[in-house]
């Protein structure tokens, strides 16, 4: 999953950024309304951390302005303002939750969390493909209960496809949606992870859809 953290205050920029990387997340970051807004309006988020008070472009017109655009990306807002008035006009521009500053990391982690899981039309924070289930909370992976060892490459690629279960995923989304605005993207990379997913797993839930992709699916039963 990847996600955009648009909040002008460096050092709180760089403590969510390094929470939502150590779960698991590849982050892209910006310290300004005008940046957000371009790379809300050009790159396909999962989520985004808004914060309203932004220099250059107010965080409410980056949304509205990203809402015209028909980007539909989850977005959460964070800031110091706790007015109701404040939350009325970040809900109607187009947020799907608020948090007040300050606030307790793990319960940013857990409304993001939320956040896709709703997204992706999901119950529960966990998932499950068959034998494999993928705890979100937790970033752990098991198979008919035994726990399964993975990169975070390797993690993010099960999460997404897990998250999207039962359609096709093409190559070029996963690269999209795997990794962050600086990493050296590959696409050929994606056949190495899903390879070594497949035998970590030790069972066939990620199928190869030729010419189109991937698909994440539990394993027909004999």
């Amino acid at each position: 999953m990847r996600l955009l953290v648009v909040e002008d205050d460096k050092d709180l920029n760089r403590q969510i950024v390094t929470a939502l990387e150590n779960a698991g997340y590849a982050v892209d970051k910006a310290f300004d309304g005008e940046e957000g807004l371009y790379l809300g309006e050009t790159e396909p988020y999962d989520a985004v951390i808004l914060d309203l008070g932004l220099p250059k472009v107010d965080g409410v017109a980056v949304l509205q302005g990203w809402r015209r655009a028909g980007k539909a990306m989850p977005v959460l807002i964070l800031t110091a303002r706790d007015r109701w008035s404040d939350k009325v006009a970040g809900f109607d521009a187009g947020a799907d939750d608020y948090v007040v500053k300050p606030f307790h990391v793990e319960e940013l982690l857990a409304r993001v969390r939320a956040l896709l899981r709703r997204a992706a039309g999901h119950a529960t924070s966990e998932l499950i493909c068959g034998p494999v289930r993928l705890d979100t909370r937790a970033s752990r992976v098991v198979v008919d209960g035994n726990p399964v060892k993975l990169t975070s490459h390797e993690y993010r690629l099960l999460a997404y496809l897990m998250h999207h279960q039962g359609r096709v995923v093409s190559r070029t989304e996963l690269v999209e949606h795997l990794y962050d605005q600086d990493f050296d993207r590959d696409s050929n990379t994606i056949e190495v992870f899903v390879g070594r997913l497949r035998k970590k797993l030790g069972v066939e839930v990620i199928e190869t859809v030729r010419g189109l992709g991937y698909i994440a699916a539990a394993p027909e039963k004999v």
